[in-house]
């Protein structure tokens, strides 16, 4: 039998899913198949309705070696494990003649520890929850919770948090997980033969295409101690949000509140002079944190310096004392203790990693209405940590249908620590770059709408004729806004002054779940939705219910933020644009993604409008534009208002 080509494959995967084969499809198929044969980097901007999930799984498949799908959201993940992979194997079985297995993997705290759930947490000060078991009838939401997910401990396959319906709050599953760090391991717990973590490792050990998550990904690459299998090819779906995810997981963070929870933890199972220095630490680095004002730290202050110094040696004598008195024929007493090393393991890395004072570190305060103070740390840039980690030992597809910023690769291709084919030695990876374009024809179905009247929006204050401009939008498209605004406080004033101007129901983001208010939304063409970031880039609503899409400013980093301004500056000290490299770029892709929101299939015709006269006015206005869907574009607000009033007059028309 000869081997199948890749598009008789491609066309077999099509046919399952029930779809026909879409523009761009078949050139990315063959781009991801010539990369991973020649072991190269690829960066592959494919638009939505273009398929791309099969355009990376069928030649991924086809290679027959092992492969990690690394994903930014539940949403994704779901449809490649539930849909795509089962109906693409399906249809691959017969002309592959073998049927490669697949599993999904997540961090060890997306799922239920059998331990917790049936010894309870070990003593806490947050503790003591697990006594509503006992009762007959919980009376706390929490308690519920809990007697529910014990229920759904015996009836569960997976443990895996997102498939308990409905959810619970992270404080309820906090009660049933645990981290890796305080994981007793398979052959110290009673559990360890049920452990549904393990469960899930064992599948992805034996399967030939592992899903995963960005933050997982970025874990097994940073901390050495693999938690994925090995595997050949990588391929990053959702590539924009690759940088951030990475940044997260390597950003440290310590608060009073968990120094003092480690205090409390480690006290009853270690000396007492161990103890009592800890304790001394906690109440001086308390002290420091009560004066810190927000800001970055260029300089570790004397004071904070001090006190982090008195946290890291304590906390490496507490580490010392709880390694040499364990008792290892207590699990429960292991449990206690892994939970204290695990706090005071936590404390003792941030506390080092601090005060070493690397230059590729930036340090801040931040301070919170609620949680009080906290000092962070994150690295200047991942560019470097992507680069050794990520790009040497395989083939990485990155894929997106925002990964051409202003109009290229180059922005993107540097924030991943890559270079251009062609333009680095041999100690930088390159990339190829690959636009498979999109199946919506933009400038036909999408205007893009620059308010260039309007003032230009300061740091502060009300921005009435902002308001005005809004208003009259919303009442020409008959509602159907998806309303993006750069900050919480802009949205509620502006949800809290359409309520007060119109008879349509205006939904804003933090008042139900983002579920909800979505399924709201998509259910109601007259109905508005109102949000921040999340909404930019989490929102999929076909057809007549979310016709404008309107973005209050452009979305630059905060000039307070501390880790931008220091990338910024960075950038300025080696001779580089820093406004360009840092704030117009992270500006660049939130507007793709928000304009992103308004075609989503084939029929969809509607209005983005930008309510920032500088997209159109400023020097940097055409790079960003360059960076949108290729919508007809205009400044000219009566014939938007003309449009909007026929797109609706249509959709009321449509059956």
């Amino acid at each position: 039998m000869t081997k199948p080509s890749l598009p008789e494959l491609l066309h077999a995967a099509v046919t399952a899913v029930g779809g026909t084969e879409r523009p761009g499809q078949a050139a990315m198929a063959g781009a991801v198949a010539e990369a991973v044969d020649d072991n190269a980097h690829l960066l592959v901007q494919a638009g939505t309705g273009t398929g791309k999930s099969l355009g990376y799984l069928v030649p991924a498949l086809a290679h027959g070696e092992r492969v990690v799908v690394a994903t930014a959201t539940l949403a994704l993940q779901r449809q490649l494990v539930e849909r795509d992979l089962p109906r693409t194997v399906e249809a691959l079985h017969p002309l592959l003649r073998r049927r490669p297995q697949f599993a999904m993997l997540k961090g060890r705290s997306n799922y239920l520890c059998l331990h917790r759930l049936h010894e309870g947490v070990p003593q806490d000060e947050e503790d003591g929850l697990f006594d509503q078991f006992e009762a007959a009838a919980p009376s706390s939401k929490l308690g519920q919770d809990l007697l529910r997910m014990r229920d759904w401990a015996d009836d569960t396959e997976t443990g895996d948090r997102d498939d308990l319906t409905p959810g619970v709050s992270d404080r309820a599953w906090a009660q049933v997980s645990v981290s890796s760090r305080e994981c007793l391991g398979a052959t110290k717990c009673a559990y360890g033969a049920e452990c549904f973590a393990e469960t899930a490792r064992e599948r992805a050990k034996l399967a030939d295409v592992v899903v995963t998550n960005h933050a997982l990904l970025a874990i097994d690459a940073i901390e050495g101690a693999p938690v994925l299998p090995q595997h050949e090819v990588l391929i990053v779906d959702e590539a924009h949000e690759l940088v951030s995810r990475v940044t997260g997981v390597a950003t440290g963070e310590l608060t009073p509140g968990q120094v003092n929870r480690a205090v409390r933890r480690a006290a009853k199972l270690v000396n007492e002079k161990a103890a009592d220095a800890l304790q001394t630490a906690s109440e001086g680095f308390e002290r420091v944190m009560e004066l810190a004002l927000p800001g970055r730290l260029e300089e570790v202050p004397e004071d904070l310096g001090y006190a982090l110094m008195a946290l890291r040696d304590a906390a490496r004598t507490v580490i010392s004392a709880l390694g040499s008195t364990r008792d290892k024929s207590v699990q429960d007493e292991d449990a206690v203790r892994k939970q204290a090393m695990a706090s005071v393991e936590s404390i003792h890395s941030v506390a080092e990693r601090i005060t070493q004072g690397s230059e590729y570190d930036v340090v801040w305060y931040e301070r919170h209405d609620r949680f009080g103070a906290s000092v962070r740390v994150a690295p200047l840039s991942v560019s470097g940590l992507l680069r050794e980690k990520l790009f040497t030992e395989r083939s990485v597809v990155l894929t997106s249908a925002t990964l051409k910023l202003g109009g290229d690769f180059n922005g993107v291709g540097a924030s991943l620590g890559l270079a251009p084919e062609g333009t680095a030695g041999d100690d930088v990876p390159q990339w190829k770059g690959l636009d498979v374009g999109s199946p919506f024809d933009y400038p036909k179905q999408g205007i893009l709408y620059v308010a260039r009247h309007l003032a230009t929006p300061g740091r502060e204050g009300s921005r009435t004729d902002m308001l005005d401009e809004l208003a009259d939008l919303v009442e020409a498209a008959g509602g159907r806004t998806l309303g993006l605004f750069s900050s919480m406080r802009a949205a509620q004033a502006a949800a809290e002054e359409l309520r007060g101007r119109q008879d349509r129901p205006i939904l804003l983001q933090g008042e139900e779940t983002l579920g909800e208010l979505i399924k709201n939304f998509a259910a109601d063409p007259e109905t508005c939705l109102f949000g921040t970031l999340s909404l930019w880039q989490g929102v999929d609503v076909p057809g007549p219910s979310c016709q404008l899409v309107v973005m209050d400013r452009i979305p630059f980093p905060r000039p307070d933020d501390p880790l931008m301004s220091a990338r910024q500056k960075a950038v300025e000290e080696a001779g580089g644009n820093g406004f360009m490299a840092v704030a117009a770029t992270h500006a660049a892709l939130l507007m793709a993604q928000g304009a992103g929101r308004l075609v989503r299939a084939t029929g969809d015709k509607g209005v983005v409008a930008v309510l920032d006269p500088r997209l159109a006015n400023a020097r940097y206005g055409s790079y960003l534009r360059a960076s949108l869907p290729d919508f007809w574009y205009t400044t000219d607000r009566n014939q938007v208002r003309r449009s909007l009033a026929a797109i609706d007059a249509a959709a009321k028309a449509a059956p």
